[in-house]
């Protein structure tokens, strides 16, 4: 399928660097990734000289070329090399801020192909990565087991005494023995709200906060999200049953409104009107929905920014909804969110972030 965007878009190959890319290209991960992809033929794997077994061992693509390489600037000669070979002229890559794919390469690699042309094909993957095969279905469905039962432990160890850093502990402790490999755990604990929170060793559990618990696990390179939100310390105080109520009735609106063909802008404009309802509005954060994968937020990325440009729900994509948090100043931030696979009947539920508040006002 890429190699006939490739031709499509009049180039002679594409190099991908770009790990989330490389894991969907060959169907594992593997670090420090190079790969290049002509228009036509067999591809090139560059690796680390003493790699080369291990990589072809879990490699399933056949006529596969494998290229070893000792550093940096020995990789950088033999894929101009390959390029050269192939006579290239205009060469795609991906320009994505994630792990090992570094602006520096491609700033040097301009430098020394001063004479090829370099083209963005980010958004060519983004659009064959947002729809979901089958396998790809099954890896995130497992992320999504995974996720919902570290979430269920992280809310439940969230006592008074302990520090952000204490429930992440046991989260990723629960989200490794689970089989995940590069989990991400976000908390947030009151009174000062913060939007996907790094844990910090100095914020403990005190009575009368709100503590939040944002979980991204993985399962075959494949992630699950979910988020959920509990108060310490007794019956909630009357602002907080208002953000409560306010974000379970966000999270409902967005599960009806998210399905194949329904426009994107639609579920921005009708949960906007629910904060607004509630006088919220300008408490809640404006990313509402996105795409999940291999990378724990990935495209479509939609913000009341982007709707109108976003266009519609597709079935096969998988989204994470309501990503956005409500800051309650005083209390903490809160959240409710689930990933859903998008059916031709309608929604898959993957986490059960939903089942763990439904007691709550």
């Amino acid at each position: 399928m890429l190699q006939e965007k490739i031709m499509e878009l009049d180039l002679e190959c594409a190099v991908i660097r770009t790990l989330s890319d490389f894991k969907y290209l060959m169907g594992f991960k593997w670090l420090r990734p190079m790969l290049l992809i002509p228009a036509d033929g067999p591809l090139t794997a560059f690796v680390a000289r003493g790699e080369e077994d291990g990589f072809l061992e879990r490699s399933k693509v056949k006529d596969l070329a494998l290229i070893t390489y000792t550093d940096g600037s020995d990789l950088m000669s033999k894929v101009s090399l390959a390029i050269r070979t192939l006579g290239a002229r205009r060469v795609g890559m991906a320009f994505r801020a994630e792990r090992d794919s570094y602006v520096s390469y491609h700033e040097m690699f301009k430098k020394v192909e001063r004479g090829v042309e370099v083209v963005d094909i980010g958004p060519v993957l983004s659009e064959l990565r947002a729809l979901k095969d089958s396998h790809e279905i099954e890896l995130i469905r497992k992320a999504g087991e995974i996720s919902s039962m570290v979430l269920e432990e992280a809310v439940s160890t969230a006592t008074e005494g302990l520090s952000e850093t204490d429930i992440a502990a046991e989260a990723y402790r629960k989200a490794f023995k689970l089989g995940s490999e590069e989990p991400l755990i976000y908390v947030n604990v009151g009174p000062h709200p913060r939007a996907h929170a790094e844990p910090m060793n100095d914020v403990v559990v005190k009575k009368g906060v709100l503590v939040t618990v944002v979980v991204a696990s993985d399962h075959g390179g494949y992630y699950a999200n979910t988020s959920a939100s509990i108060f310490v310390g007794g019956s909630p105080p009357e602002g907080v049953k208002k953000g409560l109520k306010c974000v379970k009735e966000a999270y409902i609106k967005a599960y009806e409104l998210m399905r194949a063909g329904r426009e994107f802008h639609e579920l921005i404009k009708s949960v906007d009107e629910v904060y607004g309802r509630y006088g919220l509005l300008e408490g809640r954060l404006t990313e509402y929905v996105h795409g999940v994968g291999l990378r724990s937020e990935e495209y479509p990325v939609i913000t009341t920014a982007s709707a109108p440009q976003a266009g519609r729900v597709r079935e096969g994509m998988v989204l994470a909804s309501v990503h956005t948090p409500l800051m309650l100043k005083g209390y903490g931030s809160l959240k409710l969110e689930d990933t859903f696979i998008v059916t031709k009947e309608g929604l898959e539920e993957v986490t059960k972030a939903n089942k763990l508040i439904s007691d709550l006002p």
